[in-house]
């Protein structure tokens, strides 16, 4: 039978700076270019064909082992609706250096152009942040594909950058980012994030970074072509209301992280520490303070600690959590996933 499995760290190597704090979090390598740790991976790295694959602590690749034992580890219920994909990318991300200006592609424009039937709907959960800090979300005016085009294809990173709306961001702070809105992060900031699980970037800017964006920064298809599925448009008041939520790591309950909107995508919710319960499902929980167990319904009881990430199979049942608090992360439930876009 799947059992719950504590996760070995899996940081890589990335083309921009950052990883200590992932190391000093997960036991892992730290910095001074291993940025992310892609977490309960079954999606590799654009391009490549193991990079990102997360392992057991056999060794063994959790892609393969789902493939072998799926209805185990994601319930009938999940594969009748999705196969034997998880639904869902989880990484932390620990810039040195804020990140390029970039998009995710829609669902539409991932089936017509790159003939895959996810795009990559991401959000973020600031796990820390130094005082001021801030991510850009959407540009603040209304732009235009023959605005954009020649600012991108000029090189003007600053430009591009200015035309961001930048919000400030406190720990606990979490946002929802569809697919088609430019974005980056700032220096210095952690974030836990989730995705839908593929790993298409598309390149707005990249002045300063460890990485080619005139050849490797539109999927091969040319900007012309990318530049279709970005949208142009800011933010209006209601998605701001509805996709940037506060406090969601200082509560003292357990709370879900995300507004409704995130609800076809992926479901995040956060555990106070106290007594919790959860359904039976597929899960990957990662402990960000203090010291407890976890009782299992079908795979008895695990002791877990800060730092700590943890796979979980449907078969394990439903469990509690004691002692433990932390972010816990799920595929989307199945009458949800229709209304992805």
């Amino acid at each position: 039978m799947a059992k719950p499995e504590k996760l070995p760290p899996n940081q890589f190597d990335h083309f921009y700076k950052g990883g200590y704090k992932i190391g000093s979090l997960r036991g892992g390598p730290g910095g001074p270019m291993r940025p992310e740790e892609w977490i309960g991976s079954t999606t590799t790295r654009y391009g490549e064909t193991d990079t990102g694959l997360s392992k057991l602590s056999s060794g063994e690749l959790l892609v393969d082992v789902i493939g072998r034992e799926s209805e185990a580890w994601l319930g009938r219920e999940h594969l009748n609706t999705f196969g034997s994909s998880t639904e869902i990318l989880v990484k932390l991300l620990d810039p040195d250096q804020a990140l390029p200006v970039h998009f995710h592609p829609t669902r539409k424009f991932a089936k017509e152009h790159l003939g895959v039937s996810h795009g990559k709907t991401e959000a973020w959960i600031i796990v820390d942040a130094p005082a001021g800090a801030k991510v850009g979300l959407g540009f603040k005016k209304e732009m235009s594909k023959t605005e954009v085009l020649p600012l991108v294809a000029g090189k003007q990173s600053q430009a591009i950058i200015d035309s961001l709306e930048f919000f400030e961001v406190k720990p606990g702070d979490a946002f929802f980012v569809p697919s088609g809105i430019p974005h980056a992060i700032g220096a210095g900031i952690f974030v836990m994030e989730m995705q839908e699980p593929t790993d298409y970037s598309g390149l707005l800017e990249w002045e300063g970074f460890a990485v080619d964006g005139e050849k490797d920064g539109h999927y091969d298809l040319g900007f012309d072509i990318l530049l279709d599925d970005l949208r142009y448009s800011p933010l209006n008041k209601n998605e701001i209301e509805k996709w940037i939520t506060h406090d969601r790591l200082n509560a003292a309950t357990d709370v879900n992280i995300f507004s409704e909107s995130a609800n076809p995508y992926f479901r995040a919710n956060y555990l106070s520490g106290k007594v919790s319960s959860v359904e039976a499902g597929f899960a990957i929980f990662l402990a960000l303070s203090g010291q407890g167990r976890a009782n299992f319904e079908n795979a008895g009881e695990m002791e877990i600690s800060r730092g700590e990430a943890v796979v979980i199979p449907h078969s394990a049942g439903g469990w509690t959590l004691t002692g433990v608090g932390g972010i816990l992360t799920r595929p989307p439930l199945p009458h949800y996933a229709r209304l992805a876009q």
